[in-house]
């Protein structure tokens, strides 16, 4: 089942949103505070993320289940490996996966605290990119899009439907304008959040500026802001901080319930940037290339 952190925010004890040094595209993170390219984590995350053979990764997962890794590298090192599509490996994935949701434990000395459900994500991941290869993105799509009314999906879901083609963008943004209660908006206004496609820039836009017309409730509008950071463009970047402004002169976030830490919400979703990205929107703005330069 989907948890309350994939529809109202994210963690980093799942399947993971990052990117550092993708030319076009701003840093991304969930897993650091701040990441900088350039700096240590950045460049042990660009690392991983370039690594070509699937084994070194998946060991590390093991080594790191067993009381011996770091668990963020761990994480990136399993989505680097559902990118890899390994044939191999996807099936071990598939038999842990399976394990686990027959109530196999997974030791964790290092932190006890975790448990099997914060490693199913990725293995879901890893399996599903491999299906991709295997069966096509239309497949992967209708297989995802069926078990959302039955909450049955979870991050892992959520980071391959926001890589698939054969118009999965389209479907979910059909589904968010015509779902008929608030949870189901909230959820697939969540999972549009999770595209790079910069068609979806328009109406995360509509949605942060007005949240109302949408029915969403005002501070989940944060998925908005959270869609346009993760697409990372320069116009995603500039139609955010455009957003931002309509909204404050609008009044749309003056609530003070909205309000948290002494700061209103517009001013904590700003701070949300640099926590994401490592900088300000206006560095972003001024540094990124105009659209059809260097976007992979």
């Amino acid at each position: 089942m989907l948890s309350m952190a994939i529809v109202y925010g994210r963690e980093g004890k799942a399947q993971v949103q990052v990117r550092v040094a993708v030319p076009g595209r701003a840093t991304y993170s969930e897993l650091h505070e701040g990441l900088r390219e350039g700096s240590p984590a950045a460049d042990t995350v660009a690392t991983i993320m370039r690594a070509k053979s699937p084994k070194p990764l998946w060991r590390r997962m093991r080594q790191t289940i067993a009381g011996q890794g770091d668990w963020n590298s761990a994480l990136l090192s399993l989505t680097r490996l559902a990118q890899l599509r390994s044939v191999a490996y996807s099936d071990s994935a598939a038999a842990l996966l399976k394990h686990l949701k027959q109530g196999g434990s997974v030791p964790f000395p290092s932190d006890p605290g975790l448990k099997p459900e914060d490693l199913e994500p990725s293995l879901q991941a890893i399996v599903l990119e491999r299906r991709r290869a295997v069966q096509g993105d239309s497949a992967v799509l209708s297989e995802i899009l069926a078990r959302v009314p039955d909450r049955e999906y979870n991050h892992g879901d959520a980071w391959v439907l926001g890589r698939l083609g054969a118009g999965a963008l389209d479907s979910v943004a059909l589904r968010f304008r015509s779902a008929g209660t608030e949870e189901f908006r909230v959820r697939y206004l969540t999972l549009l959040s999770y595209f790079t496609d910069p068609k979806v820039i328009p109406l995360l836009v509509r949605v942060y500026v007005a949240p109302d017309s949408f029915g969403i409730p005002k501070r989940y509008a944060i998925r908005a802001s959270d869609g346009l950071l993760w697409v990372g463009t320069k116009d995603a970047m500039v139609a955010l901080a455009r957003a931002r402004s309509r909204a404050r002169a609008g009044g749309t976030y003056a609530d003070s319930s909205l309000a948290r830490g002494g700061y209103d919400f517009l001013a904590n979703d700003s701070s949300a940037v640099i926590s994401r990205t490592g900088r300000w929107l206006t560095e972003w703005i001024a540094t990124l290339p105009a659209r059809g330069h260097a976007l992979q």
